[in-house]
């Protein structure tokens, strides 16, 4: 009697146990947010990047830009993108103000033109001056972006734990059909994602790797590489040289900081 009555209370503490972790268990919304917490606060950053691109022969080519962002308050983040080299494209710059909800708002200055271009939100899925990024990628990638966040599975990337989680794009106008990504269990931050066309197919895959944490809390990768599965090309971002809380205001982000943007 005793003996059983042991076996029935420990019976039920696990159950308790179970239905309590059952309970805590995250969901993929959660775990978005979550990365999303992670990296608010962060007001402003400047750093420098070098953009490789590899065509499917191999053959290599290289940019760099400096790059500014701008922390906005309950709506998405503002970027400005400053390219210095090669010399044919030295001066051009992108400025990209992103939003929660409505369509974002992205234009690109070409100082051989001398004039600002508007880029058409049909026209977001296209390559970000030539590079397998799009338009739609360098966009802050904020929560209200997708719908359908689902945590599909748990397993180990590159030896840490990982919650892959999969979701769908609001805009019709997005170039993507879906996403799943990677998040780092304990750190959260996201380390590889899938993107697939409006034709559901798996073609392009993007590795954040070497994370580096500044001011003790923000995540950011060293490399990000992004690969086309379909057209065997590949460009790889080398970051350097962040610094945070530079004091900028809304005026460094505006048309008319494109053309004076150093």
């Amino acid at each position: 009697m005793f003996k059983f009555l042991i076996l029935i209370s420990t019976l039920s503490l696990t159950l308790t146990l179970v239905n309590g972790e059952e309970k805590q268990k995250l969901t993929g919304l959660d775990i978005i947010k979550k990365v999303d917490e992670a990296n608010n606060g962060f007001k402003d950053t400047v750093s420098e990047v070098d953009m490789e691109l590899k065509n499917r022969h191999g053959k290599v080519s290289t940019r760099s830009m400096k790059v500014k962002t701008l922390e906005v308050e309950n709506d998405g983040d503002k970027a400005l993108i400053i390219f210095n080299r090669p010399r044919d494209i030295k001066g051009t710059a992108f400025l990209g103000i992103s939003h929660k909800v409505k369509q974002d708002d992205q234009w690109l200055y070409l100082p051989a033109l001398k004039r600002v271009k508007r880029i058409s939100s049909k026209n977001k899925s296209g390559p970000f001056l030539g590079s397998e990024f799009s338009y739609e990628d360098i966009s802050s990638q904020e929560v209200e972006k997708y719908t359908k966040y689902k945590l599909i599975k748990e397993e180990k990337l590159n030896g840490n734990d990982m919650y892959v989680i999969s979701s769908v794009p609001v805009d019709k106008n997005s170039g993507y059909s879906k996403q799943i990504a990677w998040v780092h269990k304990t750190e959260f931050r996201v380390e590889r994602i899938h993107f697939y066309d409006r034709k559901k197919v798996h073609f392009k895959t993007l590795n954040n790797l070497e994370y580096k944490k500044y001011e003790n809390k923000f995540w950011r990768p060293g490399i990000m590489h992004m690969v086309n599965l379909i057209n065997g090309k590949e460009t790889k971002l080398f970051w350097r040289n962040y610094k945070f809380f530079n004091d900028f205001k809304d005026r460094n982000f505006d048309k008319n900081a494109l053309k004076r943007a150093k």
